[in-house]
């Protein structure tokens, strides 16, 4: 009856079910199924309504995040940046979503892995992916650590006695989320139609604006190769053969299967081996040593492995990303106890005495999260289209950067800062310029590149080809360019969490 398809799990419905019993209220017409394209003022207000008071349950998993992992000013401010997400507030209330009700959950159930409730951790999560199943990205590490760090007994990196109560109450729980979840489909033997519209591997490998990951740079590469081949001698030389069907396959907008007309197609099998691939080295490490800074950073991983090589990735799933790259900020800020700031420190040297040095923020944690979230957010540019949209996304995505950029750098012990970066002022809490002498030349270059795309993505094609002309262009350069940012901020970020683990393996060698 409707065009859109119920790709959400069976909690989620529940949920809708009730705000029906408030929308009908409001006005019967929202819950008729098929009436489609009303939006009606009432609409409108009832539905942005709900998201902002759904969204509670981030600011109550917020302040709870806060009374952990430390309660300092610019603590609060980092931590309150999640609030105050462009990519969420994009979503969420100019898309009439609700995800910040199902971060929320998310960073409930981390709170309580910190906090070593590992039960009430597990049941969380469990429930949450019964909300929405795209945090299956991130359940490999959830099962690596809560079976190492719950169900043995732990001392130091030994694992000393297998606990079946511990296992059987938590296989306990999950199953019975599940079953309340599953089980009227399984009784009512709609399980394989569940399974359909929950996972529709039909729907091709790209989404139809390209998310920004390896599979928009792989079909941007076939677009060149296509080009090359078709007007030029280079197909003839290299022995390529052009595939026909492929001309507009990748850009045409649509959802369906992906064809490329030079390189070689990519099914779900390829994505899902790959994807499984990039995660073990980071569950190798959580099941090694299962602290909660190793499991949060193996969230991040698992998050990006998925993004980047998942199959048919929405642009909005780079928030789980950036999400939980927000907590491991977090996280590494609390681990410096009693600093404010850069500087700031017990010893002298900027490092606390009692903080290991492969704990704390360093300048690699915060170039990462920051070009990673700018190009994300950029990536979701192109869901908002219209000129009314246009100021709003971009002024929020800017201001969020400057201000969460120039307090995070206030964050990094003195120690841990390259030369150029300690030279340069620090009075002001919020300094532009000590946030990018944190950045490289490279970075710095790819930052201010931002402008140029987004002034050709929304002027100058415009002005040059109209609307009807080359229309997929822009958006392929956006997704492009926020590819590289993403892939970027990834192997920055990965490159941070395996030094830091070897840095510490050596310790234990001496």
């Amino acid at each position: 009856m409707s065009e859109w398809t119920l790709d959400y799990p069976p909690f989620f419905a529940w949920f809708e079910k009730l705000l029906a019993q408030f929308a009908v209220l409001v006005d019967p017409k929202i819950v008729q199924v098929d009436n489609l394209g009303y939006d009606t003022l009432a609409t409108i207000y009832f539905q942005r309504t709900t998201v902002i008071v759904s969204e509670l349950v981030l600011f109550w998993a917020l302040q709870r995040m806060l009374t952990v992992m430390g309660n300092r000013p610019l603590q609060k401010i980092i931590s309150w940046s999640l609030m105050l997400n462009p990519g969420l507030l994009m979503v969420d209330n100019m898309h009439f979503q609700y995800n910040g009700l199902l971060y929320g959950i998310l960073i409930h159930s981390l709170v309580d892995a910190k906090q070593g409730r590992l039960l009430r951790s597990g049941i969380l999560f469990a429930i949450l992916l019964n909300f929405k199943h795209i945090y299956l990205y991130i359940a490999l590490p959830y099962f690596a650590f809560l079976l190492r760090a719950y169900c043995f007994e732990n001392s130091g990196n030994s694992i000393r006695a297998f606990r079946p109560l511990h296992f059987l109450a938590l296989g306990f729980s999950v199953i019975a989320i599940f079953a309340a979840s599953l089980g009227p489909f399984v009784v009512m033997n709609q399980l394989p139609q569940l399974a359909s519209r929950l996972f529709p591997f039909k729907r091709g490998l790209c989404h139809s604006y390209w998310a920004a990951n390896f599979w928009a740079l792989y079909s941007f590469m076939d677009r060149v190769m296509i080009i090359l081949v078709s007007k030029t001698g280079l197909g003839q030389y290299f022995n390529l053969t052009l595939d026909a069907s492929a001309l507009s396959a990748t850009t045409r907008g649509l959802v369906g299967d992906t064809a490329f007309g030079i390189l070689p197609t990519v099914t779900a099998q390829h994505t899902l081996l790959l994807t499984a691939l990039l995660q073990v080295p980071s569950l190798i490490s959580v099941f090694r040593q299962p602290t909660f800074d190793r499991f949060i950073g193996s969230l991040v991983l698992a998050a990006f492995s998925s993004f980047l090589a998942g199959w048919h990735v929405h642009e909005k799933a780079i928030l789980l990303c950036t999400v939980t790259m927000s907590v491991m900020i977090a996280e590494k800020i609390g681990a410096n106890p009693g600093n404010n700031g850069a500087g700031s420190n017990s010893n002298g040297s900027g490092v606390p005495g009692n903080a290991k040095t492969s704990d704390l923020l360093s300048p690699r944690d915060v170039r990462s999260f920051l070009i990673v979230s700018l190009a994300g957010y950029i990536g979701l540019w192109p869901l908002f289209f219209t000129r009314e949209e246009t100021p709003i996304k971009i002024l929020i995505t800017v201001i969020w950067f400057v201000i969460v950029g120039s307090g995070l750098v206030q964050c990094i012990p003195k120690s841990l800062l390259s030369t150029t970066a300690k030279a340069g002022p620090r009075a002001s809490i919020f300094n532009v310029r000590s946030m990018f002498r944190c950045f490289t030349s490279l970075e710095c270059l790819y930052v201010f590149g931002c402008i140029p795309v987004q002034l050709y993505s929304n002027v100058i094609h415009e002005a040059l080809f109209g609307l009807e002309r080359l229309e997929f262009l822009p958006l392929m350069i956006t997704s492009v360019y926020s590819a590289v940012g993403v892939v970027y901020g990834w192997l920055l970020y990965s490159s941070e969490y395996f030094s830091s683990q070897r840095a510490q393996d050596k310790k234990k060698t001496r």
